[in-house]
């Protein structure tokens, strides 16, 4: 007998979700980054063990929009919490319950979801006495599943959130590949290793207003025979002034981008990678509706 469970990974900008959903899948499938709403979209971290399967759904940190780009990216919050078994709320322990957490609480109240919360970087706490306090205050909040402090970092405690979840497992075909680790597809994936470099590289105020495209991808052989992988990356900024900052002195920052991504690309494909980068300047993208769905982003 198959089964499946769909989960929520949620929770404020930085708590450490995509590192989790990376850490629970088994491989990295979403982009890391310390800037606040790295994540921008759903993205599935597909994990079969046995008969169950599990889909952990990486969320974009709970904010305030204030772009229709940021509408988009709470409004993903709100369908995944709808559309799951379980929700994992994570949360850093190191900083007290906000309007983050109020706002994901209301709406899993508001939908009576089945909640496990998770409270993060529990190694970062220097008077582990100090747990129990965020623990009652949580619990004060949600009565919540499970109460489990973990590290993500360290690893501690994350080997029990696969048991604790599948206990919400319910009977039904796997809904992806057994071997995928994620549905995300290879052209997004590729266009997140740019902007992902690109976020860890760049001033605060610059990466937000980015955007990377995969224009061209193909195959083919250098001229001793070995396989090659040519790729067309644009990397489309929101301001005129942004796009220098990107290119940086001399071609300096887009050689840098480009170097660090081609490592990461030529380990996923096994082969050499030729990458040709560009910069382009669409003007305040974020708040076109047209552009968002262009830049895969989504818009409904």
């Amino acid at each position: 007998m198959t089964k499946s469970v769909f989960v929520a990974v949620t929770g404020r900008p930085n708590a450490g979700k995509s590192s989790l959903t990376n850490l629970l899948v088994g491989e990295k499938i979403a982009i890391v980054s310390p800037k606040p709403q790295t994540t921008r979209t759903r993205i599935n971290g597909v994990l079969t063990k046995g008969e169950t399967q599990f889909v952990f759904i990486d969320t974009p940190g709970m904010h305030k929009p204030r772009t229709k780009l940021s509408e988009q990216m709470v409004k993903a919050i709100d369908d995944s919490i709808a559309d799951v078994e379980v929700s994992l709320l994570v949360v850093d322990a190191t900083k007290k319950p906000a309007a983050y957490e109020e706002k994901l609480i209301q709406d899993f109240r508001a939908k009576k979801c089945d909640v496990i919360l998770l409270i993060n970087k529990v190694d970062l706490i220097k008077n582990k006495s100090d747990l129990l306090g965020i623990i009652d205050e949580y619990s004060k909040m949600y009565d919540f599943a499970e109460i489990i402090p973990i590290s993500v970092l360290k690893k501690d405690n994350t080997d029990i959130i696969i048991p604790t979840v599948e206990k919400y497992a319910v009977e039904s075909p796997h809904f992806f590949d057994d071997d995928l680790p994620t549905d995300q597809p290879e052209k997004v994936w590729l266009a997140e290793i740019i902007r992902e470099k690109l976020l860890n590289n760049l001033f605060d105020e610059i990466p937000h207003g980015i955007a990377v495209q995969i224009e061209s991808l193909e195959y083919g052989k250098t001229n001793k025979g070995a396989d090659i992988v040519d790729i067309g990356i644009a990397i489309i900024c929101e301001k005129q002034s942004h796009k220098g900052m990107v290119i940086g002195k001399g071609g300096a920052m887009l050689k840098k981008i480009g170097g660090l991504a081609r490592a990461e690309m030529e380990e996923y494909f096994g082969m050499k990678v030729n990458m040709k980068l560009w910069v382009k300047v669409k003007e305040d993208w974020r708040n076109n509706e047209n552009a968002i769905m262009d830049f895969g982003l989504k818009f409904d």
